[in-house]
């Protein structure tokens, strides 16, 4: 037994390493290579997992609940109540509007209501895996159409919790019993009719106060022992209990692994929680997408390939419809309307949790469950096709054109500066180059923000400027400069590659948001980079002396030396950093040379010295050193 055991784990273990990183480098996403995984060891191709995969991935369900957990520790008042409109509007007509007309589908084919009602709620749901991931990937996640998609994954993910709510009320199947099954309800079984919502909102409320009055003392307690894995075991006793008590009154343990996590939102321990428990959360959640791939019916799928193909392309029809008529009532330009609205036409993750708890519970039939689990398997499958088409097909016909006819005379200016990326960097060195009047050229993969600085009179074309004939016809060949001020580093250094490859010529400064980013850069052999807070944090901290009373020359000199010397350092910690030990050993070195520095007795003396005047013979020759 305990060797089947091992060599079941050595199974699904050795699936999701090797096919997970596979899904990843084309570009499908994690959750596709866990249900590729499950697929090839299931009884389609391999045949290594049998019938215990079903049991594997009842245990892997607390994955889900601790997702949930987690879920709710994202979602703090404050934050939810900045994002009311999208997520509450958007969001919410989006799921109400899915779900009544996928289920009024469903009721066509002659399914009861029940059911139809059931599916169309998980039809509703898309893949925040997914999207999420392809659109950090392209860089959209600032764009309206990027923002907008946050906002309703954000309500489906909360929207999960009443759908759970409710689905055991739309029970119209026997119900699948276990072992525990009716020790779990036997608690509600014996009081009246009418008592037993009574119980329900008494366990809410008690898991409310229970969260906010005594599991932080518990935390704190268990904080001061020092010892992690104590912490760790406490955190993930707290959701196994939590969804006991929701079991045993008959509500669904992820609702209350929710309403712990929002409890816990302000908490002083969440990023601690978070940090501890989502490892456990993904390997859970990992296992169970590859016991769902493992039970996907392809027997089904071969004896009916035109019903299920059909299924998938009216779902997704009929998702993007509403999807784009929203993102139309919400004013979302074209092009971002079809990347949002194309975006979340598939069915998400959560649709293979919602079948499986709908199946125990008597809401689907078994051949519903399999015939849809098959479905949402393609359509998540389809979605990177989709963007595919999306981006390549739809965009440069419908969308925002990319350098249109009536901007075509400013090309032949052959500005020096080529600038791409009009954001909150970009848009402040453009326009400080503008106003010493040097040419620029800016592209910018915002629509909106195209259009906005359009009317204010400035050049700026719409499009990837990764791409080698936007480059050229921006003008690149003749440039002098190229200027990187882009949000997304993988864009950045696809572009960086691009110019390196087709404009040699070019001289590129590039933005990065922090060391790893730099890091990147100057591996790519870029010698201009620029961390985009060193030089408003320096200013800050300049501030900051100056007002606590250091003369203003001090300060100055002060931020000088230590920018030179981080420099310094950020050339040597490059060359280790992938050598942890000895990246962390220079690093500290590092902080401790810097401080003595900056505290040395010769510093010291020399402000002593010049401290009625400005000593400029040696800040010139200071500015000498700098720059070489």
């Amino acid at each position: 037994m305990n060797q089947t055991v091992l060599i079941q784990a050595m199974v699904y273990l050795a699936s999701g390493v090797l096919f997970v990183p596979i899904a990843k480098r084309l570009g499908l996403g994690s959750v596709l290579g866990y249900l590729l995984a499950g697929v090839m060891i299931g009884p389609a191709v391999l045949g290594l997992v049998g019938d215990e995969g079903h049991d594997i991935m009842h245990f892997a369900e607390f994955g889900v609940i601790i997702m949930l957990f987690l879920v709710g520790l994202e979602l703090e008042p404050e934050r939810l109540w900045k994002l009311r409109t999208p997520v509450l509007g958007l969001g919410g007509l989006q799921v109400l509007l899915t779900a009544v007309l996928t289920g009024g589908l469903a009721l066509t084919t002659g399914l009861p209501w029940q059911p139809s009602l059931a599916l169309g709620m998980i039809l509703a749901m898309s893949s925040t895996a997914i999207v999420l991931q392809t659109l950090n990937e392209k860089g959209l996640m600032q764009t309206a159409a990027g923002q907008n998609t946050f906002a309703v994954l954000l309500f489906q993910d909360i929207a999960v919790i009443p759908i759970l709510a409710i689905m055991p009320l739309l029970a119209t199947y026997p119900m699948a019993s276990g072992p525990d099954h009716n020790a779990h309800t036997a608690l509600l079984d014996s009081f009246p009719g009418w008592l037993r919502p009574v119980a329900v909102i008494g366990a809410v409320v008690g898991l409310v106060l229970i969260g906010r009055y005594v599991m932080r003392p518990v935390f704190r307690i268990i904080a001061r022992t020092g010892m992690r894995e104590v912490f760790i075991a406490t955190a993930l006793l707290m959701v196994a209990s939590i969804s006991v008590l929701m079991e045993m009154v008959g509500l669904s343990p992820a609702l209350g692994a929710f309403v712990a996590g929002v409890v816990l939102a302000n908490s002083e321990y969440k990023h601690e929680l978070e940090s501890d428990i989502d490892p456990f959360k993904g390997l859970l959640l990992g296992l169970f997408f590859i016991s769902v791939g493992a039970a996907i019916n392809f027997e089904l799928i071969v004896e009916n390939p035109l019903l299920v193909i059909g299924i998938v392309v009216v779902v997704m029809a009929a998702k993007a419809l509403i999807l784009a008529v929203l993102g139309k009532l919400f004013r979302l330009k074209t092009d971002q309307n079809l990347l949002f609205s194309l975006g979340l036409c598939q069915v998400g993750e959560f649709a293979f949790v919602l079948f499986s708890f709908a199946s125990q519970n008597g809401i689907l039939a078994k051949e519903t469950v399999d015939l849809m689990t098959a479905v949402v398997a393609i359509s998540m499958g389809m979605t990177p096709l989709v963007f595919l088409v999306n981006e390549k097909l739809l965009l440069p016909r419908l969308g925002t054109k990319e350098l249109v006819d009536k901007e075509q005379d400013t090309i032949e200016e052959n500005n020096p500066v080529i600038v791409a990326g009009f954001g909150r960097y970009g848009n402040i060195v453009g326009r400080f180059l503008r106003a010493n009047n040097i040419g620029t050229t800016v592209l910018d993969f915002d629509s909106d923000r195209v259009d906005t600085l359009r009317k204010l009179g400035m050049k700026v074309y719409y499009g990837d400027a990764s791409r080698y004939d936007l480059l050229k016809s921006a003008g690149a060949e003749h440039a002098k400069l190229m200027i990187i001020a882009l949000d997304s580093p993988e864009k950045a250094l696809d572009l960086v590659e691009t110019v390196k490859k087709h404009f040699p010529h070019l001289e590129i400064l590039v933005k990065a948001i922090d060391r790893d980013d730099t890091y990147d850069f100057m591996d790519a052999g870029l010698t201009h980079v620029y961390r985009e807070t060193v030089d408003s944090s320096l200013r800050m901290g300049v501030d900051a002396m100056t007002l606590l009373g250091f003369r203003a020359y001090q300060s100055q000199r002060a931020a000088r030396l230590f920018l030179k010397h981080d420099e310094k350092a950020l050339a040597e910690l490059a060359a280790v950093r992938h050598d942890r030990k000895q990246y962390f050993s220079s690093a500290r070195r590092r902080i401790r040379e810097l401080e003595e520095l900056l505290s040395s007795d010769e510093n010291d003396r020399w402000l002593k010295d010049i401290e009625d005047g400005w000593d400029p013979e040696s800040l010139r020759n200071e500015v000498k050193q700098m720059n070489p």
